[in-house]
């Protein structure tokens, strides 16, 4: 054997066994980029709040931060006071306190819904017209000024369905809607549109023709806009041929679709779940919930929890019971992975926020220490894998977002700067960057 040569290694299989094996599966490798491209990893919010159509105005997302901190004032002035409520305590109970209030102050509404469906119901079609073009004017203003407190980083519509009995109606009011964008400037980057109450994947292709059609007519790009699909009745999880409609929804969007959202109420009372016992929390909700989150495994489709119709409101006792509620909801929700949900009320801001804020705080510590671990290859007493990585970086992106932790700190425990995050995290492509401790 000549200088520079090695042996080869004996195999059995011929190349051209490899290339046919290759060629078989070319369709499959074609198939997986296109439905399964994952996570889009831009940040998502942390709750989305709905406003009936008549009662959204220039100053709703201002005033909404303004009654959450009213409500606080008066029920829980005070760090101790709020983390008794809700079982914190010390340091922790200190530092989300003030994280929440901060928050209410600078951004109390992430994502904002400016409802045309069970929150603003049936109106003389001259109303509601009138009602969408101000709606697109008022959303165009917020995004093109993002005064402090003013503007919700994502905001838009949710349009009545596609049934026969109100589908002219919607499908006029999200032709406003979008129209009045155009010719307000153009679409914001925060677009955010829901259709509700989806039963047959007809119904997502029908949308994404409407969706179609409108970029052709203003000549932007095709895929613009996406929506949210609004999961609300049994046969959205299961069809009658006993397969998973959601998913079927999902490839019928092609490629608009951007979240699945749980309709609590609607839901649990298709299913017969009396009054007294439907939540977020039942059964039934956590069953359909499971359904879309294997259904939107992979493909950048997010997921929305629901909400509580239990508020904040009357005698100290009273919120606080309503407050103990929702933040154990919420505190559910995450551990489940369902990182977003739906809010009703200003005082269900607070305990948001809170649960948001405490999820990400007690756990920041071991997962940026178990991320730099994995990224020195320095060991420890958990083995983890690229998957487990890639979820450690999640979460601590996720937790820089919404505000609960800062940047200076994730560099300091976990030793990587947001770009290395995101590499782990499989959010971009390209190398790691790590911050030299």
């Amino acid at each position: 054997m000549g200088q520079g040569q090695q042996e080869r290694v004996p195999t059995s299989l011929a190349g051209a066994v490899a290339e046919e094996v290759g060629a078989r599966l070319a369709p499959v490798d074609a198939a997986l980029e296109r439905l399964y491209p994952g996570d889009p990893g831009t940040r998502q919010p942390v709750h989305t709040v709905y406003v009936p159509g008549d009662r959204f105005t220039a100053d709703t997302v201002r005033e909404w931060g303004v009654q959450a901190l009213a409500v606080l004032d008066e029920h829980a002035p005070d760090a101790a006071s709020f983390g008794a409520v809700l079982g914190m305590e010390g340091a922790l109970a200190e530092d989300v306190y003030a994280r929440v209030r901060a928050k209410l102050e600078r951004e109390p509404v992430e994502d904002l819904r400016v409802d045309f469906e069970d929150g603003y119901g049936h109106r003389p079609d001259v109303e509601e017209d009138e009602t969408a073009a101000r709606a697109a004017r008022l959303v165009a203003e917020a995004a093109a000024h993002g005064a402090p407190a003013g503007a919700a980083p994502w905001a838009g519509i949710r349009m009545k369905c596609m049934e026969a009995a109100v589908r002219d109606r919607g499908i006029r009011t999200l032709d406003i809607f979008l129209t009045g964008l155009m010719r307000a400037g153009g679409l914001p980057d925060g677009l955010a549109l829901t259709l509700p109450k989806v039963t047959y994947a007809e119904q997502v292709t029908a949308m994404a023709r409407l969706l179609d059609a409108f970029e052709k007519a203003w000549g932007l790009a095709p895929g613009r806009i996406g929506f949210e699909i609004q999961i609300e009745t049994s046969q959205s999880i299961l069809a009658a041929d006993g397969t998973a409609t959601v998913a079927r929804m999902i490839q019928a969007a092609d490629g608009r679709a951007t979240g699945l959202h749980h309709g609590t109420f609607d839901y649990s009372a298709c299913l017969g779940v009396s009054a007294a016992h439907q939540s977020s929390g039942h059964p039934a909700a956590d069953h359909a919930k499971a359904v879309m989150q294997v259904a939107a495994a992979g493909t950048g489709v997010r997921l929305s929890d629901g909400s509580t119709n239990v508020l904040p409101v009357g005698p100290t006792e009273q919120v606080h019971a309503a407050w103990r509620l929702h933040h154990g909801l919420v505190r559910r929700a995450l551990a489940r992975a369902y990182y977003q949900g739906w809010d009703m009320h200003p005082g269900h801001l607070p305990t948001r926020y809170a649960a948001v804020f405490a999820f990400y705080r007690e756990g920041f510590v071991t997962a940026a220490a178990r991320l730099r671990r994995y990224a020195e290859q320095s060991g420890g007493d958990v083995m983890d894998e690229p998957a487990t990585a890639k979820a450690l970086a999640g979460y601590l992106l996720r937790g820089l977002d919404c505000g609960a932790l800062d940047e200076a700190e994730v560099v300091r425990e976990s030793g990587l700067e947001r770009d290395g995050l995101e590499g782990f995290a499989s959010l971009r492509r390209g190398g790691l960057t790590v911050s030299a401790q």
